[in-house]
């Protein structure tokens, strides 16, 4: 595996990297380069020893500016793509098929001066939309690209290739690994850029502040615009947290069901009032309320999951029979609050170890502080699934 700035500098020298979606056995992986320097020896490469079909990576608002018709694959998946018609570059090409002529399609795709009228269709470059917010939105193949050539300094415009072995089936990761290594290219994943994107950029905008009086006490309440994805998250600050202070933190995910309703399901109500309570007591700290619902599945699904845990499965099983991962909440914009906020180390009042590693792989210096509320009749079947599927730490699991 390559690092990052491995990757972002071969892109910069105008060499390929090969990306891979995610780390599985059956992952698909592709050749990736910036369109603006490709040419044809690049895309008679592509075509020679990746075999897929050459494609063009750019932004959702750029393909609708150059009129390109685009049809979104009819697959349910998070990943479907949006595809384009096949171009062509107006001028400069011939038949359209040579290696020379995908270039110069290519290079007309990457050009920002290009408009609608610098290409024709039908062609032979296929087009691929990537969604505006790119992998902050959706970790996709056309996402990926655009995201890698652009935090490499490069013109948001990506050449890509998936890579098919000799006898035309998708390469395995493994053999996707072997084929980097033959040739001498960095290897990395699509979702490794999400980590380098909260790292380096700063997503969230403060919109809105004023005080905020609670039954526990007195907080100061900051609502934070996620850029990406419109989304408003809240900061709720008790006393001076900033200048590098280690201070109390608890990054709370919306339970609208536990929260505000106190339903019987889950201890997220009882785990935020602790918590407030808590800070209070110490003078100093802050709830960080995100907006990820239902362990990021949303209100409705969570409603799903609820109806299915009836007939017997447990809250890790439902998530699956309705084709969700465990667990889809991410902390990245948490630590980019957390850093505005200037919040130096975070006492992290949790039982949950993947939202420590999540906040130190963003940079947050995390002691974990434990926040366990009694485990009564109502909960303990939904805390002890927690914590032998989901790894969370309690000390006493004995209900009362």
């Amino acid at each position: 595996m390559a690092t990052l700035e491995q990757v972002f500098d071969a892109l910069q020298a105008g060499k390929m990297a090969v990306m891979v979606a995610e780390e599985r056995p059956d992952a698909e992986g592709d050749l990736l380069m910036a369109a603006e320097q490709v040419t044809a020896d690049h895309v008679n490469f592509m075509v020679r020893e990746a075999r897929g079909i050459v494609s063009v990576a750019i932004e959702e608002k750029r393909i609708r500016e150059l009129g390109i018709p685009v049809v979104a694959a009819n697959r349910r998946n998070e990943a479907t793509e949006h595809m384009g018609a096949l171009v062509e570059a107006r001028e400069g090409v011939t038949t359209g098929i040579s290696a020379s002529d995908r270039a110069r399609t290519i290079q007309v795709l990457a050009a920002e001066s290009s408009t609608a009228r610098d290409i024709v269709m039908p062609g032979h470059i296929l087009p691929l939309m990537a969604l505006g917010g790119g992998v902050m939105v959706r970790i996709g193949r056309a996402e990926g690209a655009v995201d890698a050539v652009r935090s490499a300094g490069m013109k948001s415009a990506a050449a890509l290739c998936t890579i098919l072995n000799e006898d035309g089936e998708a390469a395995s990761f493994a053999e996707l690994e072997k084929f980097a290594a033959k040739h001498a290219l960095p290897l990395f994943f699509v979702k490794d850029l999400v980590a380098h994107r909260l790292a380096h950029e700063t997503l969230v905008q403060r919109v809105s502040e004023a005080p905020f009086p609670t039954p526990v006490g007195e907080f100061h309440a900051v609502i934070y615009h996620n850029i990406v994805d419109g989304r408003e998250h809240l900061a709720l600050i008790k006393g001076e947290i900033g200048e590098g202070q280690s201070v109390l933190v608890r990054l709370h995910s919306e339970c609208l069901t536990g929260d505000v309703f106190a339903s019987s399901r889950c201890d997220c109500g009882e785990q935020l009032t602790r918590s407030m309570e808590l800070i209070v007591r110490s003078g100093a700290g802050v709830i960080v309320y995100l907006h990820q619902e239902g362990r990021g599945i949303g209100l409705g699904n969570k409603i799903r999951a609820y109806a299915l845990q009836d007939t017997g499965l447990d809250t890790v099983e439902a998530n699956h029979e309705l084709g969700f991962k465990s667990d889809l909440r991410d902390y990245g914009i948490g630590a980019q609050i957390l850093r505005d906020l200037g919040v130096g180390e975070a006492r992290l009042l949790t039982n949950n170890p993947h939202k420590i590693e999540s906040l130190r792989r963003y940079g947050v210096k995390v002691a974990r502080v434990p926040l366990e509320v009694i485990p009564h009749t109502g909960i303990i079947d939904y805390l002890r699934t927690k914590k032998e599927k989901l790894g969370h730490l309690f000390s006493n699991l004995d209900h009362q």
